[in-house]
């Protein structure tokens, strides 16, 4: 028996309060400020066969490729309740090496019926330098890689694998704090599904699940059936891979046939040497996020578009990245210039629903060393806001996270109260936006002021590109990173890792979004 529209909208909105849930759980249990306070993190739900059914409002990048993630599990023997998995193998359904992903079967009827996960971006997973965002050319330099792994088999933690991998972080007792968290949703996630079992029964809940990605691809098809049939293709570049490669050329070409989308990336760059490589499944998430914002805000978040969208790249391509390929730049700064490219090409079909270019980076910094205040190792993760593109009715919004990054800021005193750190300035960089009829939003200006020594890297783009403006708008500022020293100002590369000594100040200005509109193209306003 089909459910109705009454009770499909029920259960969406069933299954996503549970996803939210896990999440809010996460955030008070965990113990980083990434966690914490940036909420770098998200949660999902998933039928049997892997596709995700709901999810909470929560990191782009992560729920579109999570469900990569789950469909690795799938090929694991003898699973029990009870059982937990972890991964971050980016070239087995992660992102990069800091998103772990933690992943449990829910079991009824002495059957699997849903997998509940939840991935979250720690602040330290090993590696060359502290924050696990090296200046790396393979993976092995990032971090510790962790396959498809047993974390709990049967309620029982494995503690040797447990043990291997906080002991190969910087600082264990967060790590702890932080992975305890992310199971802790798992748990919640399995209770709730139970209970709504309980509830409804479970043959109602599949069916529910079944229905909801019926449903999303419907309303996908639609959407992209009021695009124009046609061929459109767009280019962009990425600034420099961080080891001698620059202006790496990011390629789409978009055909839109009736109710389907194939989004082909063949002819974008080759692997490059550095990390900007990006896993398949960051350039799928990347992909698809652009055709949800094209959707109605009724449509349920999870796998059903992807049955209408078709995502191609090259068997070797930066947007296909194999092992041992350093990838840890490609989930942040890749991904955003995937958005940048199948935005640009829907542009030529319908500019009066697509946004100028938005900041297009994630503007990353990680840095660490020993807290002078504890005598412990340290690491720490953020990334920095900037500026939205304009678009049509609208100016772009001003110092805001886009695209595939949905953190949040992390508070000043937050920061200062747990690390050896000081922010110096933090302010709206003003007329960084494009002009144009609609203009792009003003980015951000952020001082880190250094109360001791310091390890830092830094992974950054549109510092040598600027985004673009669309009908005539112009583009934005590009970004600027400096380093402020007692006596002296230099500029820094868009992918660097340095020392800082005490009172060093580190400048990061990121960049602003591109206008839309111009005087040659009233035809649109």
């Amino acid at each position: 028996m089909a459910l109705t529209p009454f009770e499909l909208e029920i259960f969406q909105n069933i299954l996503s309060s549970i996803a939210e849930e896990m999440g809010i759980l996460l955030i008070r249990a965990g113990y980083s400020p990434n966690i914490k306070e940036r909420r770098d993190l998200s949660c999902a739900i998933f039928d049997s066969k892997g596709d995700m059914i709901a999810q909470a409002a929560h990191i782009p990048i992560h729920l579109g490729s999570m469900g990569f993630a789950v469909k690795a599990v799938l090929d694991e023997p003898d699973m029990n309740p009870g059982d937990v998995f972890i991964l971050n193998d980016p070239f087995r359904g992660g992102t990069h090496l800091p998103d772990v992903t933690c992943i449990k079967p829910v079991f009824s009827e002495g059957r699997i019926v849903f997998f509940v996960a939840s991935r979250a971006h720690h602040a330290d997973i090993g590696g060359t330098t502290p924050g696990s965002m090296p200046i790396s050319t393979t993976v092995e330099e990032e971090g510790i890689l962790i396959p498809p792994s047993k974390l709990y088999k049967r309620n029982r933690l494995n503690k040797k694998l447990y043990n291997k991998i906080l002991n190969s972080t910087r600082d264990p007792e967060e790590r702890e704090g932080d992975f305890n968290a992310q199971v802790g949703a798992l748990d919640l996630g399995e209770k709730r599904l139970a209970e709504t079992i309980s509830k409804y029964s479970l043959n109602r809940l599949i069916e529910a699940g079944e229905e909801l990605l019926n449903y999303s691809e419907k309303i996908m098809k639609e959407v992209i059936r009021a695009i124009p049939e046609g061929v459109y293709s767009f280019q962009d570049y990425m600034d420099n891979d961080g080891a001698g490669t620059r202006n790496i050329p990011i390629k789409v070409k978009i055909t839109i046939a009736g109710t389907r989308a194939e989004v082909d990336f063949r002819g974008s760059s080759p692997p490059v040497k550095g990390n900007l490589n990006a896993p398949y499944s960051v350039a799928t998430a990347a992909a698809i996020y652009v055709f949800q914002c094209l959707a109605p805000k009724e449509l349920p978040l999870n796998s059903g578009p992807l049955r209408t969208v078709k995502i191609i790249v090259d068997e070797s391509s930066i947007l296909n990245a194999k092992f041992p390929r350093a990838v840890v730049g490609g989930n942040v700064e890749t991904s955003q210039r995937v958005v940048d490219v199948v935005f640009g090409a829907l542009s030529k079909a319908i500019p009066d629903k697509v946004p100028a270019a938005s900041a297009g980076s994630m503007s990353n910094i990680t840095f660490g060393g020993i807290n002078p205040r504890t005598g412990r190792t340290y690491a720490y993760y953020e990334t920095i806001a900037g500026g939205m593109g304009g678009r049509f009715g609208k100016d772009g919004v001003s110092a805001v996270q886009t695209h595939m990054t949905n953190t949040l800021n992390t508070p000043i005193e937050a920061l200062e109260r747990e690390l050896p750190v000081m922010i110096n300035s933090y302010t709206i960089r003003r007329q960084s936006g494009g002009r144009g009829r609609f203009k792009g939003g003003d980015a951000i200006k952020r001082e880190f002021k250094f109360l001791s020594n310091a390890t830092v890297s830094m992974i950054t783009e549109r510092r040598r590109t600027a985004p673009y403006g669309l009908v005539g708008g112009e583009k934005g500022k590009k970004g600027k990173n400096s380093l402020i020293g007692k006596n002296n100002v230099k500029p820094l590369p868009p992918k660097c890792t340095f020392e800082v000594k005490k009172g060093d100040i580190i400048s990061i200005e990121t960049p602003g979004g591109g206008g839309w509109g111009g005087k040659l193209n009233k035809s649109l306003m």
